[in-house]
């Protein structure tokens, strides 16, 4: 029998109305939660990323703060517009989207955005609240992983996960909020050894590697459920992910579609957390 389909769009469109409600709520408090998005350059693909990031917000009527640098920008010009943003009560979310100009310090920039601003979950503090298991905001992509383990119905405790991928995006933050879930949970990269016995073993397999097509179908335990965080533009134009869809997908219980499983959650774990911080906001 042919894996089920995990549909990100429709869990995404889900939450997104949940999140309408919430921003409606907030609002007659006289709350409205905003999200900066701070563009460098003119990578063809941030660009997209950036233009479905505002159009999320409008939808559910979060306030949008478009603010795009030139590719020259400089690491001081950024910086200093992220402090009027940490600075500006209207702005409860801040969002550099990556990757920036060779001259900007990656780092830095991450850093020096106020925690409580953090919607992508990147900052020391926010990783490292995340790594006890206190409350945080966490890194969008993981979280969306999650949620769309949670949608199968799967018994997170006790189940074996791997983690294909050590990122400090999905990788890394991906297991220690399994491991928080009770999952038994095993960092595969490129130094694994028996890298498809790992997997093998697996009732939950997520893969973030990077590589079309890097995770067999044969390696598949029958009946886990398969998430490809992989993102991979083929020559063909067309997008792949990181598993052998096809093959995988008879042995499987469960699987994401690439496009359409992990893309709109992350962007859906974005608004959330943008959400959350404006109301925190209230609570302090």
């Amino acid at each position: 029998m042919p894996a089920a389909l995990i549909d990100g769009k429709s869990l995404a469109a889900g939450i997104r109305d949940e999140l309408a409600a919430e921003v409606s709520e907030l609002a007659a408090r006289g709350v409205r939660p905003g999200l900066a998005v701070v563009l460098v350059g003119q990578n063809a693909a941030s660009q997209v990323y950036v233009r479905n990031k505002r159009s999320a917000c409008e939808k559910t009527g979060i306030a949008s703060f478009a603010h795009d640098l030139p590719e020259s920008a400089s690491e001081e010009e950024l910086l200093s517009l992220i402090k009027l943003l940490n600075e500006d009560p209207a702005v409860h979310g801040i969002l550099v989207q990556l990757p920036l100009p060779r001259q900007i310090d990656e780092k830095r920039v991450i850093r020096s955005i106020l925690p409580e601003k953090d919607v992508d979950g990147f900052h020391p503090v926010n990783v490292g609240l995340l790594s006890i298991g206190d409350s945080c905001l966490a890194p969008c992509t993981a979280a969306g992983v999650v949620a769309l383990i949670d949608s199968t119905g799967i018994e997170i405790a006790g189940a074996r996960a791997a983690i294909v991928g050590r990122s400090n995006i999905v990788g890394k933050p991906a297991a220690m909020m399994l491991l928080a879930r009770n999952a038994t949970v095993t960092i595969c990269h490129s130094k694994t050894r028996e890298i498809a016995e790992e997997i093998g073993r697996s009732d939950i397999v997520v893969a973030a590697v990077g590589k079309p097509s890097f995770i067999k179908g044969e390696w598949i335990k029958r009946g886990a459920v398969v998430i490809d965080v992989g993102i991979n533009r083929m020559p063909d134009r067309k997008l792949a992910g990181d598993v052998e869809f096809h093959e995988a997908s008879k042995r499987a219980a469960a699987i994401t579609p690439v496009p359409g499983g992990v893309g709109p959650m992350t962007i859906a774990m974005l608004l959330k957390n943008t959400v959350e911080a404006a109301r925190l906001k209230i609570v302090r």
